[in-house]
């Protein structure tokens, strides 16, 4: 751990739950402010530094409240990891209650699905973020004042220090702190003439992370993935971040913003059930026709007595065809012609009503679907601005986000912007940003930009005449923050802001285009990336 070492000894100022398995550590030392996070997740465990900005809940957890009382203030004098185990200690120097000194460990153990925290002093747990009562692990019981026993170290030799290889065993089992996926990397290496010492010098050396792609899935370690033939290089931390950051950011948003995520599925799918019902009943109010035809006969062939009979027959005079009339059992034939005629009447008055409820039900449906596509791609801002979204379209109650800071009037424009060939471009996450962005931060020569069938962002390019490089990169920019993002020649169209036209009683961030273009582009993450757009890993 010498990227943490190397920063200490940190003053903690704060410490704050940015996820109920995730704590930061807002630390002050040689190096000036930096982050220290701690995660505890069954996938995604992991100690590092760290840069990124995280939300924090209203209301942190009783762990992380004694975290606070304990260590806050606190200097973290030294960070040291059990060996090659997945597991270190944090030593911290403090003063008690009564002002005099003494040192708290806390102990990361990061070993999957059994991640777990604990604050320890003088060799007994305080406490724990996952207590493990007897009953669940009677040989290391994890509960507050119980003695702490360290994890056991596992049977095998260090790699550094002991590099003789048994062939009859895989090296996971031979030497401790190693997986299956780097056992597999160096087995390839060695099949190639290269020696276990020097795969081992590389490793102690690397200050790197490198990740590639199989199936689907990344996979990374600290040194070059020849095995694997394509990867990526990054710094370590850097690397951590890319790796895990987008696919638990997702996670802690639901965990956050979940009645967000609710609310927008529960209306998608209550409008999906709703539309099939608005065109059955739009199809019968269309073949109105029928029903006066019905009255029309049960008159001309003067049917009286219709009581108990559910249906009859009559001849029509024009097609001399018989039709089969439906009847209420309950009414004679004048007033089962005057039921006809009333369902007549309510069926043509409702063609209208009916089409303009299927088209609404239609725009929720196509509404709903792309605020779940903006929730997929979301940060932590974006999905609060889908938040407020709701709850100022009636869809979500204002209490569910009462203790969240409202945005003040000066506060800055909550789209994104970058840089592309000295020409200023911008981009709204949801519909609020897209709308502020289009019709209030844009100058009527601009060119904006929008993916032509998918929901997704507006990219506002901030100059009249763009060359082709601009035109293509604020197209790709469009495609990615889209549901077109993996797909490839997506069209997306452009104009001058000028021919937009909001259209009266839509909902935020729908337009109508006068004159456009369209331009097809295959989405580049790449170069995305290196112009520093947020990009997935």
């Amino acid at each position: 751990m010498p990227e943490i070492s190397n920063a200490l000894p940190s003053r903690i100022q704060k410490i704050y739950q940015i996820a109920p398995y995730e704590v930061l550590f807002q630390l002050h030392g040689p190096q000036g402010k930096q982050q220290l996070l701690i995660s505890c997740h069954t996938r995604y465990n992991r100690i590092l530094l760290t840069n990124r900005s995280y939300p924090t809940p209203s209301e942190p957890g009783n762990f992380v409240m004694l975290l606070r009382k304990y260590l806050e203030g606190g200097m973290l004098i030294s960070a040291q990891q059990a060996g090659l185990d997945r597991w270190c200690t944090l030593q911290i120097r403090r003063r008690n209650e009564l002002g005099d000194p003494e040192v708290i460990q806390l102990v990361a153990e990061l070993m999957g699905n059994y991640a777990n925290l604990l604050l320890v002093r003088d060799n007994t747990i305080i406490d724990a973020m996952k207590r493990i009562p007897p009953f669940e692990n009677n040989k290391r019981m994890i509960l507050p004042n119980a003695p702490f026993r360290p994890i056991p170290p596992q049977d095998k030799r260090n790699p550094f220090e002991d590099q003789t290889i048994d062939p009859a065993r895989t090296l996971t089992q031979q030497f401790s702190g190693f997986s299956p996926f780097l056992s597999s990397e160096i087995e390839y290496r060695m099949s190639r003439g290269q020696t276990f010492a020097s795969v081992m010098d590389e490793i102690e050396a690397s200050s790197s992370l490198f990740i590639a792609n199989r199936n689907g899935e990344p996979v990374f370690h600290c040194i070059r993935l020849e095995s694997e033939g394509t990867y990526r290089s990054y710094p370590l931390f850097e690397g951590f971040d890319i790796l895990y950051y987008h696919r638990e950011e997702k996670e802690r948003i639901k965990e956050i913003s979940g009645d967000v995520y609710h609310t927008a599925r529960r209306e998608l799918k209550h409008q999906k059930q709703k539309l099939p019902r608005l065109l059955k009943e739009y199809d019968e109010a269309l073949d109105c026709e029928k029903w006066k035809t019905y009255g029309d006969l049960l008159y001309i062939h003067q049917v009286g007595d219709t009581r108990g009979t559910s249906e009859i027959q009559l001849e029509d005079y024009e097609t001399g065809s018989l039709v089969r009339i439906p009847l209420d059992p309950r009414l004679d034939g004048t007033r089962n012609a005057q039921r006809c005629y009333s369902r007549y009447h309510k069926y043509r008055k409702g063609q209208v009503y009916l089409a303009e409820q299927i088209r609404i039900c239609e725009a929720e449906i196509a509404y709903f679907e792309g605020l779940i596509e903006q929730l997929e791609q979301a940060d932590f801002a974006v999905a609060e601005g889908i938040r407020e979204e709701l709850v100022k379209g009636g869809y979500l109650s204002a209490k569910a986000g009462k203790k969240r800071k409202k945005k003040k009037q000066n506060d800055a424009p909550g789209f994104s912007e970058t840089e592309y060939q000295g020409v200023r471009i911008s981009y709204g996450r949801n519909n609020l940003q897209n709308e502020d962005l289009t019709f209030h931060h844009s100058r009527k020569s601009d060119i904006w930009f929008h993916t032509k069938d998918y929901h997704g962002s507006h990219v506002v390019v901030h100059d009249p005449d763009p060359n082709e490089d601009v035109i293509r990169f604020a197209a790709g920019l469009a495609a990615y923050y889209s549901k077109g993002r993996d797909s490839s020649s997506v069209p997306v169209n452009y104009c001058p802001v000028s021919q937009l036209k909001k259209i009266p009683g839509a909902k935020p961030g729908m337009v109508q285009l006068g004159n456009y273009r369209t331009i097809y582009i295959d989405p580049d993450p790449d170069l995305l990336r290196t112009e520093g757009i947020p990009i997935d890993q």
